[in-house]
Protein backbone atom coordinates (compact mmCIF):
# COMPACT_ATOMS: atom_id res chain seq x y z
CA UNK A 1 0.00 0.00 0.00
CA UNK A 2 2.70 2.45 0.90
CA UNK A 3 4.05 4.71 -1.76
CA UNK A 4 7.14 5.86 -0.95
CA UNK A 5 7.68 8.66 -3.73
CA UNK A 6 8.56 11.66 -1.59
CA UNK A 7 8.96 14.25 -4.22
CA UNK A 8 7.97 18.14 -4.08
CA UNK A 9 4.87 17.66 -6.55
CA UNK A 10 3.92 20.83 -8.53
CA UNK A 11 0.98 22.26 -10.13
CA UNK A 12 -0.03 24.33 -12.90
CA UNK A 13 -2.95 26.20 -11.02
CA UNK A 14 -4.47 29.32 -12.31
CA UNK A 15 -7.39 31.02 -10.22
CA UNK A 16 -8.83 34.40 -9.44
CA UNK A 17 -7.87 37.31 -6.70
CA UNK A 18 -9.20 35.79 -3.54
CA UNK A 19 -11.49 37.62 -0.96
CA UNK A 20 -9.46 37.63 2.07
CA UNK A 21 -6.16 39.65 2.87
CA UNK A 22 -3.65 37.26 1.57
CA UNK A 23 0.70 37.41 1.64
CA UNK A 24 3.02 36.57 -1.01
CA UNK A 25 4.90 34.36 0.74
CA UNK A 26 8.14 35.33 -1.41
CA UNK A 27 8.95 38.04 -3.99
CA UNK A 28 7.33 37.43 -7.19
CA UNK A 29 5.06 34.78 -6.30
CA UNK A 30 1.69 35.79 -4.71
CA UNK A 31 -0.09 33.25 -2.99
CA UNK A 32 -3.69 35.23 -3.73
CA UNK A 33 -3.45 34.32 -7.06
CA UNK A 34 -3.44 29.89 -5.90
CA UNK A 35 -6.23 30.18 -4.57
CA UNK A 36 -10.21 32.44 -4.47
CA UNK A 37 -11.67 30.36 -2.09
CA UNK A 38 -9.72 31.38 1.64
CA UNK A 39 -12.97 33.43 2.43
CA UNK A 40 -14.72 30.38 3.21
CA UNK A 41 -12.77 29.62 6.42
CA UNK A 42 -14.52 33.57 7.93
CA UNK A 43 -18.40 32.43 6.39
CA UNK A 44 -21.12 31.25 8.22
CA UNK A 45 -23.32 28.40 7.95
CA UNK A 46 -26.18 30.51 6.45
CA UNK A 47 -24.10 32.72 4.27
CA UNK A 48 -22.28 29.57 2.55
CA UNK A 49 -25.97 28.12 2.15
CA UNK A 50 -26.69 30.57 0.46
CA UNK A 51 -24.17 30.10 -2.06
CA UNK A 52 -24.54 26.94 -2.04
CA UNK A 53 -21.75 25.20 0.24
CA UNK A 54 -22.94 22.97 2.72
CA UNK A 55 -20.72 22.52 5.92
CA UNK A 56 -19.76 19.11 7.42
CA UNK A 57 -18.48 18.99 10.47
CA UNK A 58 -16.48 15.71 11.19
CA UNK A 59 -14.88 16.04 14.19
CA UNK A 60 -11.62 16.50 16.09
CA UNK A 61 -8.58 15.43 14.71
CA UNK A 62 -6.05 14.01 17.52
CA UNK A 63 -2.74 15.79 16.80
CA UNK A 64 -0.39 13.75 19.19
CA UNK A 65 2.97 15.33 18.12
CA UNK A 66 1.41 18.46 16.40
CA UNK A 67 3.35 17.55 12.84
CA UNK A 68 0.73 17.33 10.15
CA UNK A 69 0.54 14.92 7.23
CA UNK A 70 -1.44 16.23 4.44
CA UNK A 71 -1.69 13.51 1.73
CA UNK A 72 -3.93 10.85 -0.14
CA UNK A 73 -4.26 8.46 2.60
CA UNK A 74 -3.77 5.34 0.40
CA UNK A 75 -1.21 6.13 -1.92
CA UNK A 76 1.01 8.24 0.01
CA UNK A 77 0.83 7.50 3.56
CA UNK A 78 4.49 8.40 4.81
CA UNK A 79 4.73 11.76 3.15
CA UNK A 80 6.64 13.98 5.02
CA UNK A 81 4.76 16.52 7.74
CA UNK A 82 4.33 20.19 6.97
CA UNK A 83 7.22 22.53 7.74
CA UNK A 84 5.01 24.33 10.00
CA UNK A 85 3.78 22.29 13.59
CA UNK A 86 1.02 23.01 15.89
CA UNK A 87 0.85 22.71 19.64
CA UNK A 88 -0.57 19.02 20.31
CA UNK A 89 -4.05 18.81 20.57
CA UNK A 90 -7.37 18.14 19.21
CA UNK A 91 -8.75 20.01 16.04
CA UNK A 92 -11.80 20.32 14.28
CA UNK A 93 -12.28 19.42 10.54
CA UNK A 94 -14.55 20.82 8.34
CA UNK A 95 -15.57 20.39 4.97
CA UNK A 96 -17.12 22.40 2.73
CA UNK A 97 -19.54 20.84 0.08
CA UNK A 98 -20.74 21.91 -3.66
CA UNK A 99 -21.93 19.65 -6.74
CA UNK A 100 -22.40 17.15 -4.60
CA UNK A 101 -18.48 16.77 -3.52
CA UNK A 102 -15.91 18.04 -1.56
CA UNK A 103 -14.66 21.77 -2.72
CA UNK A 104 -12.57 22.07 0.13
CA UNK A 105 -11.21 21.07 3.86
CA UNK A 106 -10.07 23.01 7.04
CA UNK A 107 -8.76 22.21 10.64
CA UNK A 108 -9.17 25.02 12.92
CA UNK A 109 -6.64 25.75 15.96
CA UNK A 110 -8.16 28.87 17.02
CA UNK A 111 -10.99 31.42 16.29
CA UNK A 112 -10.80 34.24 14.47
CA UNK A 113 -10.54 35.22 10.47
CA UNK A 114 -7.45 34.93 9.19
CA UNK A 115 -4.85 37.91 8.82
CA UNK A 116 -2.71 36.82 5.94
CA UNK A 117 -2.46 33.38 4.31
CA UNK A 118 0.27 31.16 3.35
CA UNK A 119 1.58 28.39 1.11
CA UNK A 120 1.83 25.02 3.65
CA UNK A 121 5.40 23.69 2.57
CA UNK A 122 6.96 20.26 3.22
CA UNK A 123 10.80 20.85 4.84
CA UNK A 124 13.11 22.43 2.53
CA UNK A 125 10.23 23.24 -0.13
CA UNK A 126 10.62 26.80 -1.21
CA UNK A 127 7.99 29.22 -2.50
CA UNK A 128 10.23 31.46 -3.84
CA UNK A 129 11.17 28.69 -6.55
CA UNK A 130 8.46 28.81 -7.69
CA UNK A 131 6.89 30.48 -11.19
CA UNK A 132 4.05 32.75 -11.35
CA UNK A 133 1.70 29.60 -12.17
CA UNK A 134 2.60 27.31 -10.12
CA UNK A 135 2.15 25.59 -6.79
CA UNK A 136 3.37 23.11 -3.80
CA UNK A 137 0.91 20.93 -3.52
CA UNK A 138 0.43 16.73 -2.61
CA UNK A 139 -0.70 14.23 -5.53
CA UNK A 140 -3.86 12.07 -5.14
CA UNK A 141 -4.04 8.91 -7.01
CA UNK A 142 -7.05 7.40 -4.74
CA UNK A 143 -9.48 10.00 -5.21
CA UNK A 144 -8.97 11.26 -1.12
CA UNK A 145 -7.32 13.49 0.95
CA UNK A 146 -6.63 13.35 4.60
CA UNK A 147 -5.49 15.11 8.04
CA UNK A 148 -3.17 13.36 10.31
CA UNK A 149 -0.69 13.44 12.73
CA UNK A 150 2.85 11.97 11.65
CA UNK A 151 3.10 9.55 14.73
CA UNK A 152 -0.21 7.99 13.21
CA UNK A 153 1.53 6.41 10.57
CA UNK A 154 2.60 3.71 12.55
CA UNK A 155 -1.02 2.76 14.12
CA UNK A 156 -1.87 2.97 10.00
CA UNK A 157 1.29 0.40 9.46
CA UNK A 158 0.10 -1.57 13.35
CA UNK A 159 -3.21 -1.73 11.28
CA UNK A 160 -2.35 -3.45 8.33
CA UNK A 161 -0.44 -5.82 9.98
CA UNK A 162 -3.04 -7.28 12.07
CA UNK A 163 -5.31 -7.83 8.81
CA UNK A 164 -2.47 -9.18 6.68
CA UNK A 165 -1.96 -11.93 9.80
CA UNK A 166 -5.66 -12.36 9.71
CA UNK A 167 -5.80 -13.43 5.74
CA UNK A 168 -4.24 -16.73 4.36
CA UNK A 169 -2.94 -15.42 1.26
CA UNK A 170 -1.17 -12.32 3.07
CA UNK A 171 -2.42 -9.83 0.79
CA UNK A 172 -4.32 -6.56 2.13
CA UNK A 173 -5.76 -3.95 0.29
CA UNK A 174 -6.02 -0.98 3.42
CA UNK A 175 -8.91 0.35 1.13
CA UNK A 176 -10.94 -2.65 0.83
CA UNK A 177 -10.05 -4.77 4.20
CA UNK A 178 -9.84 -1.44 6.79
CA UNK A 179 -11.43 1.82 5.02
CA UNK A 180 -14.31 1.46 2.87
CA UNK A 181 -16.50 0.33 5.19
CA UNK A 182 -15.78 3.81 7.36
CA UNK A 183 -16.12 5.62 4.19
CA UNK A 184 -19.50 4.10 3.16
CA UNK A 185 -21.40 4.87 6.30
CA UNK A 186 -20.65 8.61 4.86
CA UNK A 187 -21.60 8.03 1.37
CA UNK A 188 -18.03 7.62 0.53
CA UNK A 189 -17.59 11.23 1.02
CA UNK A 190 -15.61 11.31 4.09
CA UNK A 191 -14.60 9.00 7.50
CA UNK A 192 -13.15 9.85 10.82
CA UNK A 193 -10.88 6.83 10.67
CA UNK A 194 -8.95 5.14 14.21
CA UNK A 195 -6.73 2.71 12.54
CA UNK A 196 -6.40 0.93 16.18
CA UNK A 197 -8.91 1.10 18.59
CA UNK A 198 -8.41 2.60 22.01
CA UNK A 199 -4.84 4.27 20.81
CA UNK A 200 -5.11 7.98 20.35
CA UNK A 201 -4.63 8.86 16.81
CA UNK A 202 -6.77 9.11 13.82
CA UNK A 203 -7.53 10.16 10.37
CA UNK A 204 -9.83 12.67 8.68
CA UNK A 205 -10.11 10.78 5.29
CA UNK A 206 -12.20 12.87 2.52
CA UNK A 207 -12.87 12.77 -1.10
CA UNK A 208 -10.56 15.12 -2.96
CA UNK A 209 -13.03 17.27 -5.43
CA UNK A 210 -13.11 15.94 -8.84
CA UNK A 211 -10.64 12.81 -8.04
CA UNK A 212 -7.11 12.28 -8.72
CA UNK A 213 -4.76 15.76 -9.02
CA UNK A 214 -2.38 17.72 -7.37
CA UNK A 215 -4.10 20.07 -4.52
CA UNK A 216 -2.31 23.05 -2.44
CA UNK A 217 -3.15 23.14 1.08
CA UNK A 218 -2.51 27.27 2.79
CA UNK A 219 -2.01 28.10 6.31
CA UNK A 220 -4.74 31.01 7.82
CA UNK A 221 -2.07 32.90 10.36
CA UNK A 222 -2.97 36.13 12.83
CA UNK A 223 -1.05 39.05 12.46
CA UNK A 224 1.34 37.85 14.74
CA UNK A 225 1.94 34.69 11.99
CA UNK A 226 -0.19 32.02 14.42
CA UNK A 227 -2.22 29.83 12.82
CA UNK A 228 -5.83 29.77 12.95
CA UNK A 229 -6.57 27.37 10.24
CA UNK A 230 -5.51 25.07 7.53
CA UNK A 231 -7.25 24.61 3.73
CA UNK A 232 -7.23 22.17 1.60
CA UNK A 233 -8.51 23.41 -1.66
CA UNK A 234 -9.77 20.81 -4.11
CA UNK A 235 -10.15 23.73 -6.89
CA UNK A 236 -14.18 22.44 -7.36
CA UNK A 237 -14.98 25.98 -6.73
CA UNK A 238 -14.21 29.98 -7.03
CA UNK A 239 -14.60 32.90 -4.95
CA UNK A 240 -16.01 30.87 -2.20
CA UNK A 241 -19.13 30.08 -4.53
CA UNK A 242 -20.94 27.25 -5.67
CA UNK A 243 -23.50 28.48 -7.13
CA UNK A 244 -21.58 28.20 -10.82
CA UNK A 245 -18.51 25.59 -11.92
CA UNK A 246 -15.43 27.23 -12.58
CA UNK A 247 -14.09 27.61 -15.87
CA UNK A 248 -11.85 25.48 -17.09
CA UNK A 249 -8.82 27.35 -17.67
Amino acid sequence: MRNRILRAARLVFCAAAAHAPVSASAAGWDVGKASSNFELVALGEAELLGRSIGVIHMGNVELTSGRIVAADPLAQPDRPALARTVTPGEYSVALYQAFGRIAAASMRFAEGKPDHWELAVLPGQDPATLKDDEIFGYPVDAGVGCYMDADTLALIDERQAQVQAQKPDGDVNYYDDVLASDLDANKNHYALHRPIAGKKGNVAVFWSGWGDGVYPVFWGLDKAGRPLVLLTDFGLIENADGRREPKVQ
